[in-house]
């Protein structure tokens, strides 16, 4: 079992998420309400839809994380899942994900940000600013 499958089954359980299909197509999502959280693109590679200001909030943190790649101006991160700390690690921003969107729900009807799958860029932890 890939360490994406083990994070997925255990995120699963959580009462706040339902799975389903995510809409740039690729992989598994999971949501909260009308909401999508978490994309599986492949068995190591997750989009955590965490948003821009619980990203600013966390940045410093997150920079120094080899596990976690930013890209400028998107309110996703990406979460490389290697083993069970890189599980942790998404199990803690997942529950950060959710506060952050109870605390500031999108506007009824908002388009969702085009998560991370494809884009180009990526940036490591030394190449962030401005997020």
């Amino acid at each position: 079992m890939t360490a994406a499958s083990r994070a997925l089954t255990r995120l699963a359980t959580w009462p706040d998420l339902a799975e389903g299909r995510p809409s740039c197509g690729t992989g598994r999502a999971l949501r909260s309400g009308g909401v999508e959280i978490v994309h599986f693109h492949s068995d190591m590679s997750v989009d955590l839809h965490l948003t821009a200001k619980a990203i600013r909030r966390f940045e410093r943190d997150l920079r120094h994380s080899t596990a976690v790649r930013l890209l400028p101006g998107s309110p996703w991160v990406t979460v490389h899942l290697e083993c069970e700390t890189d599980i942790d690690l998404l199990m803690t921003l997942v529950s950060a994900a959710l506060q952050a969107h109870q605390r500031h729900p999108a506007a009824e009807g908002a388009a969702l940000p085009r998560c991370n799958d494809h884009r180009e860029a990526a940036l490591t932890r030394d190449g962030v600013g401005g997020v």
